[in-house]
């Protein structure tokens, strides 16, 4: 656990060093992002925090190499660490060009596609589903494939659609990957096998790096992510779902806490957990297409109605707008991991005070803080003549 911290925090601290150069680099190339009518800053912001994210995370898989513990893990830990930052780095340049020079919508998709099937070609993907009586379902190669990449593009275009708050994507991510490395984590240690897996690894230096470059883009923001950062954090972690399922047996990723076999739904949530985590940008993606497309315009088409947007029309400010999506991410990611790992009553019970603190913070705060509407004043009467 220590040297997974020391990870976490050399991604957080070169990171936040990093954002420093990302910002001067954005300013000199013009990556700047303009105020719009849906947008809520009001003033151009730089773009390119993607870059020192990447830096990040390249610097702690490279620290991770060297520390006692994981230096002595498996090769394919690495090895399938190495080839998603590779993935990461490709679609990475993709955003970068976008945020330079605004690609089309079909031409991100393209990169998109193309960093999921680089990980395919180097073995990451999907290869199996584990159902409720302990045995697994294998996936073909085609199957897998295919899987793999509606996953991941589905995902980055997820993380893509809730970037419009300050610190919004990053803290959502973030939460994510926490919740991610709990799993990977106790997942390992249930199972009696080495605690150095590739999952615990990427979501450890992924949590870091969002946090690290958080004090950058938390309201008031000095830089934007941009699409380089949105989609290289997407990436990072739907790649670290997929690398689980290679390191772990159908069996295992069923096993409980308590030795039971779990019922199908929290059988299936670990192989989905990227999903899972980041429910409510998806569910908000969903609704934007159906909005959209129910509108007559292109699904792509920028609009200002987005769950962020709601909650500042019902009296949250920006900065609490953002912690509630935080605390809603909290929510749907640590109760996945708790779903899928344990049961008993105190499970319930912990979920029942999670879900009754989101819900009351959502909608009772605005209520309670909304200042009461002044009285109405007499206009004053001139003094007579005389």
């Amino acid at each position: 656990m220590r040297e997974y911290a020391l990870v976490f925090l050399v991604a957080a601290s070169v990171t936040y060093l990093l954002t420093v150069v990302a910002r001067e680099i954005a300013l000199r190339t013009g990556a700047v992002a303009e105020v719009r009518d849906r947008d809520v800053h009001a003033e151009p912001i730089p773009y390119l925090g993607g870059l020192a994210m990447l830096g990040g995370l390249v610097a702690a898989y490279v620290v991770a190499r060297e520390l006692p513990f994981l230096s002595t893990s498996s090769d394919f830990v690495f090895r399938d660490a190495g080839i998603v930052l590779i993935a990461g780095a490709l679609i990475c340049a993709v955003g970068v060009l976008d945020d330079l020079f605004e690609l089309d919508a079909l031409t991100k998709l393209g990169g998109q596609v193309l960093a999921a099937g680089f990980l395919i070609v180097f073995g990451i993907q999907y290869v199996f589903f584990p159902v409720p009586d302990g045995s697994q379902f294998s996936l073909d190669s085609a199957q897998g494939a295919i899987l793999t990449v509606l996953v991941v593009v589905a995902t980055v275009n997820a993380v893509n659609f809730v970037d419009g708050l300050d610190g919004l994507a990053a803290g959502v991510v973030g939460i994510g990957a926490v919740a991610f490395f709990v799993f990977c984590y106790q997942l390992a240690n249930l199972n009696g096998v080495s605690l150095a897996i590739t999952g615990a690894l990427l979501s450890a230096s992924l949590a870091g790096a969002c946090a690290g470059f958080l004090p950058h883009n938390f309201h008031p923001a000095r830089l934007f992510m941009g699409d380089s950062g949105s989609m290289l954090i997407g990436l990072v972690l739907s790649a670290s779902a997929l690398t689980l399922t290679g390191q772990f047996s159908g069996p295992e990723l069923s096993q409980g806490a308590d030795g039971s076999r779990a019922s199908l739904v929290p059988t299936l949530l670990p192989l989905l957990l990227p999903v899972s985590i980041l429910i409510v940008p998806m569910v908000d993606l969903t609704l934007a297409v159906v909005r959209r497309t129910r509108a007559g315009r292109s699904p792509f088409a920028p609009d200002k109605q987005h769950l962020h947007h709601r909650l500042l029309e019902i009296g949250h400010s920006q900065r609490r707008a953002v912690f509630i999506m935080w605390l809603w991410a909290g929510l749907v990611a640590f109760g996945t991991v708790l779903i899928s790992l344990y049961t008993g009553t105190w499970m319930w019970v912990s979920l029942g005070i999670m879900a009754t603190v989101t819900v009351g913070m959502t909608f009772l705060l605005p209520a309670i803080r909304r200042p009461h509407p002044p009285h109405p004043t007499v206009p004053e009467q001139p003094l007579p003549e005389g």
